[in-house]
């Protein structure tokens, strides 16, 4: 199957028909928005990896920028990303690409620049003039797979595209670069995966490739990259975004976490919710472990930055073998101290500053992740998945049941005595003030909405009190309840499917109220960073070779001056 110039036409004009060259907006000052994102060096300790392992890293990071490269196509067009060139303002440039495109992810996907209207809510996986009655009457059974693109042919008519059709120019080098890291791979567990994965790429089918990584045990090095997460498709939740992350096994840390993995299904049998909602029982070959991230690319790379991986999304494998949860402990260090710890020093309550601890901010992480893979994955009086079901609300309330059920987690092992260097004040301190760092995310993004219903719900509950310097202070016994009450209503609604009242609830309840507000601004005014850019790449660790230039290689994001020091 040929991809056609029209249809190349389409992909393009199906995010915008403005030219990258244009000035930004007067009324937004970019510069500021740029000092938003705290620049810091992404590194790791690499002294124990095999003269072999750096050479995978070498090619992973090359196949990564590729992943990037479609990433960019994915959300905003292959022609807008090469314009980026063009843009004269370098806070403009510099703001496009931390965004990917157009429009601020930070804020709600509002457009920062000239001759861009609203962000199409299906990004560029779907024409842009498309109805979703049209899509509805298009007869053909992979419309809705997360591996199609929908274009429009020479007659204006939809058709659907195969992933490994639609960017297999891009795929092609990635074959090429595969085929040398399967040659020089000599941990059997790795090599088997690259070989899974290469095959996945190209037919689409990832099931057997997510099968060999959940048996990857014991390589020193991980690489996690392909379509995988739906949060960029608004329209229908479903279509999956490149991405790519290089990871360095910590093995201290993966130690400490190991003994919990058995107790998992156990955590399942004890959420606070009725027995229907809690039946299925996932799959009991998980893994949890801790790994420094050295590299970033696609849609892990965009805007905030991703500190955990919980994988595969297939509900297939989650009930055959359960998932990986992977903690990304150097992101989660970054982010603590430079835009967690600065926040609760600023919203936390002066008798209760002390207990927002990294370790605490790494349980309720951590806790999140195994949570991502518990409560159903289907529709408890229905075959239908509860992706399926939701939607586009999906990955919000996901979020949601993962940040609450993680907590739950997190208490009950404090209580039990199994995690004795943090206090239960610790934990659900620590979640305040996670929560209103989080909340910047903003309504438009999953994670954002998830904290947003969070924090309502908590306040709803008075879980916490807020002093007349805007300083928050969690009640320890109410805390306990309206953690428990949520979890239950969010179990619920994910085990109900019911799209119309997971949609109405999310728009009455994920909205920023007038106090929170003002103190968002205040964490802004205080110029608290809202997330990190990495300098990344083969000079920062390192590895020999220089430092790709991102105007020469667009799938590299240039850096900027650090926020704070």
């Amino acid at each position: 199957m040929k991809r056609t110039a029209l249809i190349l036409l389409s992909a393009f004009m199906a995010v915008t028909t403005a030219t990258m060259a244009q000035a930004p907006k007067k009324d937004n000052n970019l510069s500021e928005k740029v000092k938003q994102y705290a620049r810091m060096p992404l590194r790791a300790d690499l002294g124990m990896l095999t003269p072999k392992e750096h050479e995978l890293i070498k090619l992973f990071i090359d196949i990564s920028n590729i992943m990037d490269n479609i990433y960019w196509e994915q959300v905003f067009g292959e022609e807008n990303h090469r314009k980026l060139r063009d843009i004269k303002d370098p806070a403009a440039q510099e703001y496009a690409r931390i965004n990917y495109g157009a429009w601020d992810r930070m804020d709600n996907d509002k457009p920062f620049l000239a001759g861009y209207k609203e962000k199409p809510a299906g990004a560029n996986f779907y024409p842009a003039d498309m109805s979703k009655e049209e899509f509805e009457k298009l007869d053909n059974a992979e419309k809705d797979s997360p591996y199609t693109v929908i274009r429009r042919d020479e007659k204006g008519h939809l058709q659907v595209i195969p992933y490994h059709i639609a960017y297999r120019k891009h795929l092609k080098r990635v074959n090429e670069l595969l085929d040398r890291a399967i040659s020089i791979c000599d941990n059997d567990e790795m090599r088997t995966y690259l070989i899974e994965r290469r095959n996945a790429l190209n037919s689409d089918n990832y099931y057997e490739s997510d099968l060999t990584w959940m048996k990857m045990k014991k390589s020193n090095i991980d690489f996690v990259f392909g379509p995988i997460e739906n949060y960029d498709d608004a329209l229908y939740g479903r279509k999956t975004a490149y991405e790519a992350f290089v990871l360095v096994k910590n093995r201290e840390w993966s130690d400490r976490l190991e003994r919990f993995t058995p107790m998992l299904p156990e955590m399942q049998s004890l959420l606070p919710c009725d027995k229907e909602y809690k039946e299925e029982m996932p799959g009991r070959n998980s893994d949890i472990n801790v790994y420094d991230v050295v590299y970033y690319a696609g849609e892990c790379n965009a805007a905030g930055k991703t500190i955990a991986i919980n994988l595969p999304n297939d509900e297939r494998v989650h009930l055959e073998m359960g998932t990986r949860r992977l903690q990304l402990k150097n992101a989660m260090e970054a982010k603590f101290e430079t835009i967690m710890r600065p926040i609760a020093e600023l919203m936390i309550g002066k008798e209760q500053i002390q207990h927002v601890k990294f370790d605490a901010f790494f349980n309720n992480v951590c806790f999140h992740e195994v949570a991502h893979g518990l409560g159903v994955k289907h529709v408890i009086n229905d075959k239908k998945s509860v992706r399926e079901a939701l939607q586009n609300q999906y990955s919000a309330w996901e979020e949601a049941k993962a940040d609450i059920c993680g907590l739950f987690i997190v208490q009950t092992l404090i209580e039990r005595g199994e995690i004795e260097e943090i206090s239960l004040e610790d934990a659900y301190v620590t979640f305040m003030a996670g929560l209103l760092r989080s909340v910047r995310f903003g309504a438009n993004e999953a994670h954002g909405k998830a904290n947003i219903m969070c924090f309502n719900y908590m306040q709803s509950r008075r879980a916490f009190n807020r002093s007349k310097d805007g300083r928050y202070s969690v009640d320890m016994k109410k805390m306990r309840e309206a953690l428990e009450g949520w979890a239950a209503l969010v179990l619920k609604m994910e085990g109900d499917g019911d799209y119309e009242e997971a949609q109405k609830y999310a728009n009455k309840n994920g909205i920023i109220g007038e106090t929170l507000a003002n103190d968002l601004k205040a964490i802004e005014k205080a110029g608290i960073p809202i997330d990190i850019v990495f300098d990344q790449g083969f000079e920062v660790l390192e590895l020999g070779g220089p430092m790709r230039n991102p105007l020469e290689k667009p799938a590299q994001i240039r850096q900027m001056e650090p926020v704070m020091k």
